[in-house]
């Protein structure tokens, strides 16, 4: 049964991505991409440099902070109280969000234009 249920599903896979390239012309896929990318950016970098600000004033308090401590922020959570872990948390997560959509949204961007070569 889990193999009639893979096939179905990778003949659907086909058909759909087989309608996509049909009805989605490069361009509008290289516009999609740009668009994903700039909401990424306008998402995660506001609230990505709020995460740093609100970390560095918990956790400098605390602890001195290593040179390149912004290069990797998640290991100073561990000095943070429970209170200020979930006052971070949202920042966090919204900043995440807004970097795989930058990301995401510069792959589809550029198979957009390497499409249209």
């Amino acid at each position: 049964m889990l193999e009639i249920a893979l096939v179905l599903v990778a003949v659907f896979a086909v058909g759909l991505v087989g309608y996509l390239s049909a009805v989605l012309t490069s361009s509008f896929v290289t516009i999609i991409g740009l668009g994903t990318l700039f909401l990424g950016l306008l998402v995660g970098v506001p609230t990505g440099f709020w995460y740093h600000v609100i970390l560095y004033r918990f956790v400098s308090t605390k602890i001195p902070l290593p040179d390149a401590w912004w290069l990797t922020p998640s290991s100073l959570h561990r000095h943070l109280t429970d209170a200020e872990e979930h006052r971070i948390r949202p920042w966090y997560r919204i900043g995440g969000v807004g970097f795989v959509l930058s990301v995401a949204g510069g792959l589809v961007a550029i198979i957009g234009l390497l499409a249209q070569w």
